[in-house]
């Protein structure tokens, strides 16, 4: 028995999507403001929400910067693809954010209000970082609101929801832990519309080749470039603002980002038939906000010392570091 089978042996646990709902009742509620990361995962949940809970996407959040609507509070917003380790704040997540499930911190019920299937499993970097969520943000959306409300899932959306986060990568890579997730999801059994996506009878190996090949056409036509066309680049390695137009207190996305991006939002919407509804879409009279990034090596002396930061996010992005996000201007709790 391999390791990882050895890991997954026995795990029977699956989701609870009623007790979900019930315990975080924001996330099927219409009409609410939030938060993306600027990525392609964050983008799929902006136009996902926005088509069937009429959300309204007030800013972005890359960890270094964030753009938000100038009328808006933080705490006033529910932030996608990304956990908030402050209890007043929502979010919805899957990264690895728990080091050691033995050493947990004294205030770990900051994330209380965070949905989030690792902390959901108690998954730790520790002993548990080959068994990490291998899916995006969306899925777990996807699952969720699936369970509550009818969704549609047509074939030319499967394409992105294997593209989103590299999916389609750890299917092929990692197969005994996706198969062990899809379980969890509640995908196999075809109640749920994970079942669409996983489980589709559309599409062979070589099918899907072609469906990928000539997505990643799509994106690299979206500007001269052909790089990071699937992003909203809101900050550089420095931590520095990008693509950002400051004027006095307020600031609007460059007009070439926002083109760039708002063409990446319409081939998303084409295949996955989610309405890009541009007046839910906030892209100017922004403030803007800028937070310190840094990052440690995993070990329980250096996780201890990053939680008495207070940090607002952070991930455990491979077995040898954790990038963590703090907000030395108490921005979140304004």
């Amino acid at each position: 028995m391999s390791k990882i089978q050895e890991l997954l042996s026995g795990r029977t646990d699956q989701i609870d999507y009623e007790q979900i709902v019930r315990d975080y009742p924001w996330i099927i509620k219409r009409g609410q403001n939030c938060i993306l990361s600027p990525d392609s995962d964050g983008l799929l949940c902006g136009l996902f929400v926005s088509t069937y809970l009429d959300w309204r996407i007030k800013g972005f959040y890359d960890g270094k910067v964030m753009l938000l609507d100038k009328n808006i509070l933080v705490k006033d917003c529910v932030f996608l693809d990304m956990e908030i380790f402050r209890k007043d704040i929502k979010s919805v997540g899957h990264h690895m954010v728990q080091f050691n499930k033995n050493k947990k911190p004294a205030n770990w019920n900051n994330f209380d209000n965070c949905v989030q299937p690792n902390n959901f499993r108690d998954y730790d970097g520790y002993k548990n970082f080959r068994l990490k969520y291998p899916l995006a943000t969306i899925h777990l959306l996807i699952g969720i609101i699936g369970s509550v409300m009818d969704l549609t899932i047509p074939r030319s959306a499967i394409c992105p929801l294997f593209y989103v986060d590299g999916v389609f990568k750890n299917l092929f890579s990692y197969p005994e832990n996706c198969i062990d997730w899809l379980r969890y999801l509640g995908a196999e059994g075809g109640k749920n519309k994970l079942y669409d996506i996983f489980f589709n009878e559309h599409y062979s190996v070589y099918d899907l080749m072609i469906a990928l090949k000539d997505f990643f056409t799509q994106i690299s036509e979206i500007s001269e470039n052909g790089n990071g066309n699937d992003k909203i680049k809101i900050s550089n390695t420095k931590g520095e603002p990008i693509n950002v137009i400051i004027n006095g207190k307020m600031c609007e996305l460059d007009e070439e980002e926002k083109k760039k991006s708002e063409k990446f939002l319409e081939i998303l919407s084409c295949l996955t038939k989610w309405t890009y509804k541009k007046e839910n879409w906030q892209w100017d009279d922004l403030k803007i906000y800028r937070f310190s990034k840094s990052t440690i090596k995993p070990n329980n002396r250096n996780f201890e010392t990053m939680i008495v930061k207070k940090p607002i996010s952070w991930a455990m992005t491979s077995g040898l570091a954790i990038e963590y996000t703090i907000d030395n201007k108490h921005i979140l709790l304004k």
